[in-house]
């Protein structure tokens, strides 16, 4: 029941500002990121842009970094080296779920620069290992230490700023910072992406709208 009225209450805003401004056109696309700063960050997101001036963006991110209690001889054998760190639970791991909500401004007439401010709130799970305990014997194929790892969850309030550039009407990149804060970590980095989707108004380059009219021929 609460799906469905979140449902109808997006559909009557969609309708709300199509009735303000029929010139306008909405756009629907995907991003998928890569980021740098104190953690590795990556995400795909879904993307609206509504009367091209709102924008709207469902996600989901994923950050890795070097746990911070790790030991300084700490190995991941042989495994570690095939894994390329996927996965790896001796890492600091941070999982986001993501709404944001932004103003977009043009920054050209052609439609192929914009700036969306956004931010919004993330449901946020962290997973880090403690307790270290290293492993006797040879341990040269997996990892020199045992540990467990502890899971919690929190709230994160996301700032991310991106100039977007819809090179054309179904495909561009990204370039963003990005701040996200919760009451355990901070993260702050900068990324860039690819677009895909509706992106942006096609160009009009059919023969009647570029055709020269002769002075005084009538129209």
């Amino acid at each position: 029941m609460k799906r469905a009225l979140l449902f109808l209450g997006l559909h009557l805003v969609v309708l709300n500002i199509n009735a303000q401004s029929p010139e306008k056109e909405e756009f629907f696309y995907i991003t998928g990121e890569i980021a740098f700063g104190n953690y590795t960050e990556s995400n795909l997101n879904v993307n609206i842009i509504l009367n091209e001036k709102y924008s709207l963006q469902f996600g989901y991110s994923g950050h890795v970094r070097k746990a911070k209690s790790e030991p300084y001889d700490f190995s991941s054998g042989v495994m570690g080296i095939f894994s390329l760190g996927l996965g790896e639970l001796h890492l600091d791991h941070m999982k986001n779920y993501q709404v944001l909500f932004g103003r977009v401004f043009p920054l050209d007439k052609s439609g192929q620069i914009r700036l969306n401010l956004a931010g919004g709130v993330g449901y946020t799970v962290i997973t880090e290992p403690t307790n270290w305990r290293r492993v006797t014997g040879n341990s040269w194929l997996g990892d020199n230490y045992k540990y467990d790892v502890e899971k919690h969850s929190t709230v994160s309030l996301i700032i991310n700023p991106r100039f977007e550039f819809p090179l054309a009407a179904a495909i561009g990149i990204t370039l963003y910072p990005m701040l996200q804060i919760n009451k355990d970590r901070t993260f702050i980095g900068f990324g860039a992406g690819i677009m895909l989707g509706r992106l942006r108004k096609k160009t009009n380059l059919s023969p009647e709208s570029t055709s020269l009219k002769s002075p005084g021929q009538d129209p």
